[in-house]
């Protein structure tokens, strides 16, 4: 980011940002005020708005920097090393590259974009002109919609996308939510490809276990764009997986992941072989030259690797984008039914249709005990009574994507905070969370006495045990302090939006110093996804929980709410 791309400033007279230039010739750094986006054009009858301004100017045609000497505060960036900085040269060609992206994306991306996120578009336009890149960004930031936009923008033909089976739906819908007139995307099980041609790209959406099961006919292609979604699961060079996603050909590769590096620097290379491997081709020499030095304890290495590797790897995270974040992130994302949850649910519905709901007074008790036996199925199938005891991994497409989110957030150093309405869901969660993790993950829930509360909480907010808390909406819901965690995640879906931000706010509250990012997951095509779309709708604010928005289902007949139910499967089948 350079100082020249912001006209924003918190008074008339403050600069819009502090930015460390060199001194000397040493590493020292000292903060100097930068220019403002109209001092450094110099045009004195500029409105306050100067960024507009020179994006106004760029789309005629003309360039208001071209002649313009930038003051240093303006480029001067230091390097990894510390031996040199970002040329003004290179500034202006930057700035100039994300004007025309920002513009190229105008009638091809319906989304709201923030300035680092046309940036970071800018920046794989970039690096994918060379075979590829890692977009590392910290969760939440949107690397889903910044590389939507890339393949909006610059796919030249199909294009793969490839990640976790539990996010393929939640992509399937966000192209089509963000790019509904520049990509057509399709999901693809295994068999034969769709037809890939078209007026629009067409992205083929598919899963890990696809890939790797189904490679010859992936490989059969030539894509435009293939990006690894949670391309940490490649981490591993010699698995199955990681060779297949090497057999596939593209014009560019991009890898997604929060987390590039785990726990060794190994993994870091998988991921840099994967998407330059000419420049990342012999793990014996990125051994030697940096990942031993660095597990020596050389910080010098250190930072030579991260200059080596800047050309192919952006990372931001939110304390580096804050001021334009605010002060909460709301993401939403869509998991998939495993095979057996879709039996389940499936199996439920039959039996509801076979038996009814009764009518009078039994009527409301017997649709709310098939709504919350399906809210079970969908949170994980052992909650339904199948499969035996503790056997959790690999059974719900749920808690595959929060198992995922919760550990990479402690590996960012984002304590995190898990509600759920269910006692045994909460249960199951802490238990789940606590093996992964080799750690104790406490359940705060209201079958606990007060004194065991309190010491959880204080235990919490003291920074003690891992920084996973798994808490019920209920006995979290309100009157706690939750500061400690930057992370919100909703596992299931409550009737009222109400409750879930009242439990939000236990987190987001005076004495949160950092950005908030609050993650709903909902379960694609089931009650959940129901219950959803009444809260995009604003229809349970102002219902109690437990009465006014039940009302909306159990006023239905019951092959209207069976219809509604099952259409809701039917379309993601």
């Amino acid at each position: 980011m350079f100082a020249l791309w912001t006209g924003e400033r918190s008074a008339p007279d403050e600069p819009a940002l502090r930015m460390p230039i060199p001194v000397g010739y040493g590493r020292e750094k000292q903060l100097v005020p930068t220019a403002l986006a109209y001092r450094i054009v110099d045009v004195a009858d500029l409105p306050d708005d100067a960024t507009a301004s020179v994006r106004a100017w760029h789309a005629l045609g003309s360039d208001p920097l071209a002649d313009v000497v930038l003051p240093a505060s303006a480029h001067a960036v230091l390097n990894a090393v510390g031996d040199a900085v970002v040329s003004a040269e290179y500034a202006r060609q930057t700035f100039s590259a994300t004007v025309e992206v920002e513009a190229g994306l105008a009638d091809r991306l319906t989304a709201d974009l923030r300035p680092y996120q046309v940036r970071g578009i800018s920046w794989l336009d970039e690096v994918c002109a060379d075979g590829g890149g890692i977009l590392a960004d910290e969760m939440g930031l949107g690397k889903t919609l910044q590389s939507i936009g890339h393949l909006a923008l610059s796919a030249s033909g199909p294009a793969l996308v490839v990640g976790p089976t539990g996010l393929v739906t939640n992509w399937l819908r966000e192209i089509a939510r963000w790019a509904p007139d520049a990509l057509h995307a399709v999901d693809y099980r295994g068999g034969d490809l769709p037809e890939l041609g078209g007026n629009v790209p067409t992205v083929v959406v598919t899963g890990y276990p696809t890939l790797r099961r189904h490679t010859e006919a992936l490989a059969a292609v030539e894509w435009s764009r293939v990006v690894f979604d949670e391309a940490q699961a490649l981490k591993n060079s010699r698995t199955q997986v990681s060779k297949a996603a090497r057999r596939l050909r593209a014009d560019a590769t991009i890898a997604l992941t929060g987390t590039p590096v785990e726990n060794s620097l190994d993994e870091l290379w998988s991921l840099l072989n994967l998407v330059a491997p000419s420049e990342f081709g012999n793990r014996a020499l990125f051994r030697r030259r940096y990942a031993a030095p660095i597990q020596a304890g050389s910080s010098e290495a250190k930072l030579r690797m991260h200059d080596a590797i800047s050309g192919r790897v952006m990372r931001r995270t939110k304390s580096d984008v804050a001021a334009s974040l605010g002060p909460k992130i709301h993401t939403d994302i869509e998991c998939d039914l495993s095979s057996e949850q879709a039996r389940l649910y499936d199996a439920i519905l039959d039996q509801a249709s076979d038996d009814g709901f009764g009518d009078g007074i039994g009527r409301r008790g017997a649709i709310l005990a098939a709504l919350t036996k399906l809210k079970q199925v969908c949170n994980h199938p052992m909650l339904a009574g199948a499969g035996r005891p503790g056997d959790v991994d690999g059974r719900s497409g749920k808690l595959d994507v929060a198992t995922d989110i919760v550990v990479t957030n402690l590996e960012n150093d984002s304590p995190t905070v898990v509600f759920t309405q269910y006692r045994e869901t909460g249960e199951l969660l802490a238990a789940h969370f606590g093996a992964v993790l080799d750690v104790r993950v406490p359940f705060l829930h209201g079958g606990l006495s007060r004194a065991e509360r309190d010491r959880i909480v204080d235990d919490y907010q003291a920074g003690r045990g891992c920084g996973v808390l798994v808490a019920s909406l209920k006995a979290a819901g309100t009157g706690l302090t939750l500061t400690r965690a930057a992370d919100v995640i909703h596992f299931d879906r409550w009737w009222n939006p109400a409750v879930e931000a009242q439990a939000t706010d236990r987190v987001h509250r005076i004495g949160q110093e950092r950005v908030v990012t609050v993650t709903t997951l909902t379960t694609a095509g089931t009650v959940e996804e129901h219950i959803a779309a009444m809260h995009d709708r604003k229809s349970a604010l102002d219902l109690d929980a437990d009465a006014g928005a039940l009302a909306v289902l159990t006023e239905l007949s019951d092959e209207k709410l069976i219809e509604v139910l099952r259409r809701n499967r039917e379309e993601t089948a």
